[in-house]
């Protein structure tokens, strides 16, 4: 059940349009990260990246701060720079390989599609934490790197 609910919500948050770019100016109070995806089932299909500030919104459907959909070109990873405000975040990402527009599932809920968290967590029953996910936007030029599973 755990499973599920965590698949329902990852879904959910994959479903929902938000504004795309970075969620301050840069300036004294944000840190330019480079998000870098590896790993990726198709070198055409987007890959969905949604940002989360806080525990209280992380995997919660339309509650990312932010998300951005990147093009991979014909690469087998992406490099994605932003913006981000000075704190603690988390990311979540998906990759349509179908481009259905939507995060594929099987009956039981579990994606049939890649996807990945900040620092590579891997749930196994239920959704992961905030706390696991989370990375420190401190200062400029910090590279997280996700690795997405298949």
């Amino acid at each position: 059940m755990k499973a599920l609910l965590f698949f329902s919500l990852l879904v959910g948050s994959n479903c929902v349009a938000s504004a795309a770019g970075p969620v301050a100016a840069p300036g004294p109070d944000t840190a330019s990260v480079t998000v870098v995806v590896t790993g990726l089932a198709s070198t055409e299909s987007v890959v969905r990246l949604n940002f989360y500030h806080s525990p209280e919104t992380f995997l919660k459907h339309g509650q990312q701060a932010f998300r951005l959909e990147v093009k991979p070109n014909g690469q087998h990873e992406v490099s994605v720079p932003v913006d981000l405000a000075k704190g603690e975040w988390a990311v979540a990402l998906t990759q349509d390989v179908n481009n259905n527009d939507k995060l594929d599932k099987n009956l039981l809920g579990i994606p049939t599609e890649p996807y990945a968290f900040s620092n590579n967590v891997r749930p196994k029953l239920s959704a992961p934490n905030f706390e696991e996910c989370k990375f420190t936007a401190d200062a400029d030029g910090k590279v997280v790197t996700i690795n997405l599973v298949d």
